[in-house]
């Protein structure tokens, strides 16, 4: 969403049209971010404010995804250990999952944005207990009015070198919260358009997924990242309202 739809809280071109437009022509769609301290309910405030109208399973975070996968080995939850903020904490409960400092079976962890070495070296010390670790996503860093600043990956960084162990990612580039987006929506990977403005993350997540992908150069990425890159995306645009109007004269059809 940042990056796409809005940058710093300002939306990216007149939203609520390109959303009455695809409504208009029953264009089902979702969200997915990799931020992990936000709950769906969050990011649903935002987009209403922006003239989006979205249910709240159409938003699907980080955290989301890292609670269904750890619902799916777990499911009758139990005792954590957390690392991160209210998004991750908040979908960890709602899968029935509580946060506890010792006799955990797994540590979990995102953006913690009051780290400190305490909380590190109490996960590192749960992971060399061989705890499963899962992570919501490995962007080490994102961008802020201020600046590029430390990401989720900075943290999951020195946990992984700390304690010797790989974290299982939820997050994006890794498929799953696509599959999980195009389950809620009834779509085929064939049908399917991930649009992004990071080529690390959300287009090689897309074409992970086998899903048609589109760039926007309203975000990270820009236009001459793409020399030398080993994958492409299907399609780049200025901007989502470029995009729209594509895709609109041509009968919403992918033709390449």
């Amino acid at each position: 969403m940042d990056g796409v739809l809005w940058r710093d809280q300002t939306p990216i071109g007149d939203l609520g049209e390109i959303f009455r437009l695809l409504q208009f022509h029953k264009i089902k769609y979702a969200f997915a971010t990799n931020n992990s301290t936000k709950s769906p309910s969050d990011y649903q405030d935002t987009l209403r404010r922006f003239g989006i109208s979205s249910k709240e399973d159409q938003v699907i975070t980080s955290a989301t995804t890292l609670a269904k996968m750890l619902k799916e080995k777990f499911p009758n939850g139990g005792p954590v250990h957390i690392i991160g903020e209210n998004g991750l904490r908040e979908a960890l409960q709602k899968n029935g999952f509580h946060h506890r400092d010792q006799d955990v079976f797994a540590v979990v962890g995102g953006l913690d944005r009051q780290i400190n070495y305490e909380k590190l070296k109490l996960a590192t010390l749960l992971l060399r207990q061989e705890v499963d670790f899962y992570y919501t996503n490995a962007d080490t860093t994102f961008p802020t009015p201020e600046g590029i600043i430390p990401g989720a990956g900075s943290i999951l960084r020195a946990l992984e070198v700390g304690s010797g162990r790989n974290a299982i990612l939820a997050g994006k580039p890794k498929p799953k919260m696509f599959e999980i987006a195009m389950k809620i929506i009834n779509a085929s990977a064939e049908s399917t358009l991930v649009i992004g403005d990071r080529l690390d993350t959300d287009i090689l997540g897309g074409l992970e997924a086998k899903c048609i992908t589109a760039l926007v150069l309203t975000g990270i990425s820009t236009s001459e990242d793409l020399i030398n890159l080993a994958y492409k995306p299907h399609f780049v645009f200025e901007n989502l309202s470029d995009l729209v109007d594509y895709f609109n004269m041509n009968n919403w059809e992918i033709l390449q």
